[in-house]
């Protein structure tokens, strides 16, 4: 018939079945039996998702139709034929015939992902609360503990220290323990610590329930970004990653506005209750994630087919099965995250760690010295509190461009063009720092904005270039040595405030900033609309 290679996507799945032709929601299967194979082509139908500007681009209209014809004749006599008492769970029962798509790769999204969404990216929102919330108080308990600059910088850098450490261990833990029992551990860690917040009486007991803190917002990435892409359709697991990001600007910006609320409703004490609020948060959070259930790719990497069977059954419907799985139903020989990196992942590790320290190093810097850094530009008072609302809130709007764009532009565009725009605002900003207030605020506004595109891709690239059995290992790892650098400039803004100025200061970020342009230059893949299968592959 003419079809162009291109347009057909070849799968293999090692299970028999009988002839199968299914036309649905844009797409045409054409299934044969083999002895012991099912090959399935796939032909494009949408160029919503193709680009095509013409459906099957060189073939004739007649053509179609008479395919789709066939298929139709075909699929009502295979499902008269094939039986419905099948003893062997791989093979393709009858009621596969009545799904819309025969993998889940390809599922329609339904209520357990949207409900999974919001447990997952709820804890962005937590992480982000939690994290800012430190910059509205710092001021105050500053004075009212008797903080002098090492240890202001110290209380503020604390959480990223602890998120170095919780990476590691909160993304070894959970390749290793699954998904579902490290899901619950964050949450908790967060509701005691945020509580304890309130009797704190030193510098150094802040210093480490802040660095606690940061542990369990480690061990957060890892886990729930796992949790959704492992769960989550391939079309939509790009913007669904990428939405978290916004949530977790929108916790920021949040942290800013209910801080200062409660720093002028509660006076000089408010300190105590705007570090301890964050408990709130995490108590719901902890509600919603109680029974999530665990990923069925952890379970078939695990050899635990049985129960990765019942959660698929339990997630997309009675009709689906391991045989829907783009991934073989065996355990998968368990190897190090370490020899993993030497046998081909390194490099990914490698540009995985740049890009992600060049997006939070100048991001955390600003977040926890909002008031010190625009103090510097000489807006204070209520400048001060007006500057700090539009930026955090420019950060999310930021974030839900970049979602609206990720499959659009692709993930390595996107990055590129983030780098380049935010840091030529941060350059702008290194000279001039003497202007109008108003351009200063524009040109962070534009930054906000702009480096929007690199925040969504540190969950969305972590996720996608590694497997199964290491891709909470690779989230971990991302996270922790990403937070190295920013702990350090995080700590190093207010020393850098008072002896460099804020000028060079600016012009160290836009540095940083244009490191991660580089990098994304000549190291950024691309893997949108790709399975994870292959855009974990290291052959393509």
């Amino acid at each position: 018939m003419g079809i162009p290679p291109g347009n057909i996507a070849c799968r293999k799945f090692v299970c028999p079945g009988d002839a199968i032709a299914l036309l649905s929601d844009g797409y045409v299967y054409t299934q044969w039996k083999c002895q012991r194979a099912l090959f399935v082509h796939t032909l494009a139908l949408s160029s919503r998702n193709h680009g095509a500007p013409n459906h099957l681009h060189s073939m004739h209209a007649t053509s179609v139709a008479r395919l789709i014809s066939r298929c139709r004749a075909r699929r009502q006599h295979t499902k008269r034929t094939i039986t419905k008492q099948s003893q062997n769970p791989g093979i393709y029962r009858s009621e596969l015939l009545r799904q819309p798509n025969l993998f889940i790769e390809d599922a329609p999204i339904n209520r357990f992902h949207h409900l999974l969404t919001v447990r997952a990216s709820g804890g962005w929102l937590m992480d982000g609360y939690i994290l800012s919330i430190i910059g509205v108080a710092l001021t105050r308990v500053s004075s009212a503990l008797a903080l002098d600059n090492f240890w202001q910088g110290m209380v503020a850098a604390s959480a990223l220290i602890g998120i170095f450490l919780g990476g590691f261990i909160g993304g070894s833990l959970t390749d290793k323990l699954g998904r579902k029992k490290l899901f619950l551990a964050s949450p908790i860690i967060f509701l005691v610590c945020s509580v304890a917040q309130y009797w704190v009486d030193s510098g150094v007991t802040l210093f480490l329930l802040r660095l606690i803190i940061g542990i369990g917002v480690g061990i957060e990435y890892p886990v729930a970004s796992a949790m959704l892409v492992e769960f989550l359709p391939a079309r939509y697991r790009g913007p669904r990653l990428a939405m978290v990001q916004i949530l977790w600007f929108a916790g920021a910006a949040l942290a800013y506005l209910f801080g200062n609320l409660i720093s002028a409703c509660f006076g000089d004490d408010s300190w105590r209750l705007v570090l301890a609020s964050p408990a709130l948060f995490a108590a719901a959070v902890l509600a919603a994630r109680i029974g999530t259930p665990e990923s069925a790719r952890w379970l078939i990497s695990k050899g635990r087919n049985a129960e990765a069977e019942q959660v698929i059954q339990r997630v997309y419907g009675a009709g689906y099965s391991l045989a829907n799985m783009a991934i073989a139903a065996c355990a998968k020989k368990h190897a190090s995250f370490m020899s993993v990196l030497r046998s081909g992942y390194g490099p990914r590790m490698f540009f995985i760690v740049v890009f992600w320290t060049c997006a939070v190093v100048p991001v955390f810097a600003v977040y926890a010295f909002v008031p010190k850094v625009l103090a510097a530009f000489e807006l204070k008072g209520g400048w001060a509190d007006f500057g700090s609302t539009v930026i955090t809130s420019l950060f999310v709007v930021g974030c839900i461009v970049a979602t609206q764009l990720i499959n659009r532009l692709g993930r390595r565009r996107m990055l590129i063009h983030s780098f380049l725009w935010s840091g030529l605002a941060l350059l702008v900003l290194a000279f001039s720092h003497q202007d109008s207030k108003f351009l200063i605020l524009s040109l962070f506004g534009f930054y906000a904005v702009f480096i929007g595109g690199a925040q969504v891709l540190q969950t969305v690239y972590p996720n996608e270039l590694f497997p199964t059995e290491v891709r909470a290992a690779a989230m971990g790892m991302g996270t922790s040595l990403s937070r190295v650098g920013a702990a350090i400039g995080t700590w190093y803004v207010p020393v850098s405030l008072q002896s460099l100025g804020i000028g060079n200061t600016m012009l160290a970020a836009a540095v940083i900033t244009f490191v991660g342009l580089i990098a994304a230059i000549f190291m950024a893949p691309e893997t949108c609309n790709m399975s994870l299968e292959s855009a974990a592959s290291l052959e393509r």
